[in-house]
C-alpha cells in the first residue's frame, strides 16, 4: 500500500515550490523543451531539502511548441540530445548534494517511444544505466527491462486513456480528465489496480498544486503510503 506521486518541475508554468510540497518525485525539465540551469538549481535545491526524488525529464530540442510536436529525428541525434539534457542536470544535482535517479520522455517523445522502439533504444542510449518511468507495457520499457535497467510504471490520473492503454491525444474529447475530485478519484483507483508503481499529474497548468494535492489526500485516506518507487 504505497506508491509515488511524481509531477513536471521547472517548465515556467505552476508553483514549483507548491508541488515539491505535494510530490515525492520531480520530472525536472532540462532545458529543451522548458526550463533552464537557474530554474533546475532553485528547484534541486528545494528537492534536495524536502527529500523529493529528482528525475530528468527529456525532450526534443522544441521549446517553441513546449516539446509536444513530434519531430523524426535519427536515432544518434536523439541519443546526443538526451545525453545532453541528463548530463546538465546530474551536474546540478550533484551540486546540491542530490542525484538524477531516474529519466523519463517528456510530451511528444513520451508518447513516441511507447511504440518507436528506435526512438526508444535511443532514449536509453543517451540515459545510461538510469532507471525509467513510462507507460506499462510501451517499448521503452520493455527495451529497458531487456537491458536489465529498473522499469517504473506510470499511470496519469488526469488523462484519458484509448481503449488500448494509450494516452489519448490532447486534441480528443476526453484527454484531460476536468475537475481535482475527478483526478483524486481515478489516481486511488489506479493505484488500487496495482500496475502502476508511480501517478503523475502534470504540472503544467495553473491547477496543478491543488489536483496534486487533492490526489495526495485521497491517496493518504484511501490507506496507501506516498514514498518515492526508489526508497
Amino acid at each position: 500500500m504505497r506508491i509515488d506521486l511524481n509531477a513536471d518541475l521547472g517548465e515556467g508554468v505552476t508553483d514549483d515550490e507548491g508541488l515539491l510540497a505535494v510530490v515525492t518525485s520531480a520530472n525536472l525539465a532540462c532545458g529543451f523543451h522548458a526550463g533552464d540551469e537557474e530554474t533546475m538549481r532553485r528547484v534541486c535545491a528545494s528537492a534536495a531539502e524536502r527529500g523529493v526524488v529528482v528525475g530528468a525529464q527529456v525532450s526534443y530540442r522544441d521549446r517553441e511548441h513546449f516539446g509536444r510536436r513530434h519531430l523524426d529525428v535519427a536515432a544518434d541525434l536523439l541519443t546526443a540530445w538526451v545525453a545532453e539534457q541528463v548530463e546538465v542536470l546530474q551536474r546540478i544535482a550533484g551540486e546540491y548534494g542530490t542525484e538524477v535517479a531516474y529519466v523519463k520522455p517528456h510530451g511528444a517523445l513520451y508518447n513516441r517511444v511507447v511504440d518507436d522502439e528506435e526512438q526508444a533504444a535511443a532514449v536509453l542510449a543517451g540515459s545510461g544505466t538510469l532507471p525509467v518511468l513510462g507507460l506499462p507495457r510501451s517499448a521503452v520499457l520493455r527495451l529497458a527491462g531487456t537491458a536489465g535497467r529498473t522499469c517504473v510504471r506510470e499511470g496519469f490520473p488526469d488523462r484519458g486513456y484509448s481503449d488500448d492503454g494509450r494516452l489519448l491525444p490532447r486534441d480528443q474529447p476526453g484527454a484531460l480528465v476536468e475537475g481535482v475530485s475527478a483526478i483524486a478519484g481515478n489516481a486511488v483507483e489506479m493505484a488500487r489496480g496495482g500496475e502502476v508503481q508511480s501517478l503523475c499529474v502534470h504540472g503544467d497548468s495553473p491547477g496543478a498544486v491543488a489536483a496534486a494535492t487533492a490526489v495526495r489526500v485521497a491517496l493518504t485516506e484511501a490507506g496507501f503510503t506516498l514514498r518515492p518507487w526508489s526508497r
